[in-house]
């Protein structure tokens, strides 16, 4: 059997590995990954299954299971989804649709490695001297707007003395997490996933455990102030590092590496 491969065939493919593409930057860094990896897997499967070696049964089986697969994957995605299509829908940060599209294909990095860091390293010292507890999440890949707008959204510039006032005792904005993204403190007071792990020490409070539930489910990295004993904690990927000092951090956020690796 001869395949005809033209001009249609090539703008096909070249549709579909830009959606795969966009799909994977919606989801890099979430817990939905994994779940995206399965899908893309168990297509290629179904494909080869049904198309290449004709298989009538087991392709009749895997078949049942496409054509459900979209509702599936909205219950799913439902998530990622909302956030896409609230983006796709607004209009406040770009100008009609070539705004959107330049956004998408060639957006920067989020969260890049410059000279913020050492005013949040520095709030954090001081806000353990204190022993004022905070919890500072920092967007990495995966979109954190949903989580954002659980608090009170302020557009600020990041600097040492703002984020010291905004966890000071008793403040209206101090219970809740801090999220920075895109050079900006976008939000505060803003409430985050808890982790259900068994194995956190039983003296760690709520603040421990959002930050490592935020880290369980998005690729950020969660910086925790103790108000008990002021000490700093750091998490990302699903690890917790304890008791940190503040030059550890300010080589973990300008390094990137394990704070137990640092040479």
């Amino acid at each position: 059997m001869i395949f005809e491969f033209g001009l249609k065939d090539s703008i096909d493919i070249l549709i579909v590995a830009i959606l795969l593409f966009q799909t994977y930057k919606l989801l890099r860094g979430t817990s939905g990954m994994n779940v995206f990896i399965g899908v893309l897997i168990f297509i290629i499967i179904w494909f080869f299954v049904s198309f290449v070696f004709q298989m009538e049964l087991l392709g009749s089986i895997m078949n049942k299971f496409v054509n459900v697969g979209a509702i599936v994957l909205v219950i799913l995605f439902q998530d990622e989804i909302r956030g896409f299509m609230s983006k796709f829908g607004s209009k406040r940060k770009s100008k009609g649709l070539l705004g959107y599209i330049r956004k998408l294909f060639f957006s920067k990095k989020a969260h890049e490695t410059i000279n913020y860091i050492s005013e949040i390293t520095d709030a954090c010292k001081t806000l353990s001297k204190s022993k004022t507890g905070a919890i500072i999440v920092i967007q990495n890949d995966a979109d954190l707007s949903a989580y954002a707008k659980t608090g009170e959204k302020i557009e600020a510039y990041i600097k040492a003395r703002l984020i010291e006032n905004i966890f000071f005792k008793n403040t209206p904005l101090h219970d809740g997490a801090m999220i920075i993204a895109n050079n900006r403190i976008k939000a505060v007071g803003c409430i985050l996933p808890i982790s259900h792990t068994q194995d956190i020490p039983k003296n760690l409070g709520l603040r421990h455990r959002a930050a490592l539930g935020i880290s369980q489910k998005t690729d950020a990295t969660t910086i925790v102030v103790s108000e008990e004993t002021g000490k700093i904690s750091l998490s990302e990927r699903g690890k917790l590092y304890f008791n940190i000092s503040a030059e550890e951090l300010l080589f973990f956020l300008t390094n990137g590496v394990d704070v137990e690796n640092k040479k």
